[in-house]
């Protein structure tokens, strides 16, 4: 997957594959979304090699990332701001990664730590629909199978924080 522009979604249910696709309407890969009782997901190639895999660990509310060899190779996490949306994605020797929204955006940036862009991706649906999201990845340290479960994890604690929220309004 080397295409500048990725695209992808989310089930309905959160659950089962979707196809990866590049610009050219070509599948380069697939997301497997594993269980609708789980947030983790695996990132496969063309040829259904598992690449990254994504998943909270127990009881931890941070995404981490693993190579296709259960190495973790990075570890996303939210920053807690007023109104704007803003992780930290920690890919250990490679770098860290800010990314960040403006209040109410579908828009996200992806910036090094010298606040050069990287990347950016954005939510292209999602109203009725399962959510479905473009990726752009301008640099060579973060493969585009590593940025999808960056995505995919930003999806899984917003998915998370909005469940937390509903379950503890209204009671009295």
């Amino acid at each position: 997957m080397n295409d500048r522009a990725l695209y992808f979604k989310d089930n309905f249910f959160s659950a089962g594959r979707t196809e990866i696709f590049n610009s050219s309407k070509e599948m380069v890969g697939e997301l497997d979304l594993k269980s609708a009782f789980s947030s983790s997901i695996d990132v496969l190639d063309k040829n259904e090699n598992i690449v990254v895999t994504g998943k909270f660990t127990f009881f931890s509310s941070k995404w981490r990332i693993y190579n296709s060899i259960e190495e973790e190779i990075g570890v996303l996490k939210e920053k807690l701001t007023f109104l704007s949306k803003k992780y930290e994605y920690d890919a250990y020797e490679r770098g860290v990664y800010h990314i960040k929204a403006e209040p109410f955006s579908k828009q996200y940036e992806i910036l090094d730590e010298q606040s050069n862009p990287v990347g950016r991706f954005e939510k292209v649906s999602g109203f009725f629909a399962s959510p479905a999201f473009q990726l752009s990845n301008f640099n060579e340290k973060v493969t585009n199978e590593e940025l999808i479960a960056v995505v995919m994890g930003i999806n899984a604690i917003q998915k998370r924080n909005a469940s937390a929220a509903s379950n503890s309004g209204g009671v009295n």
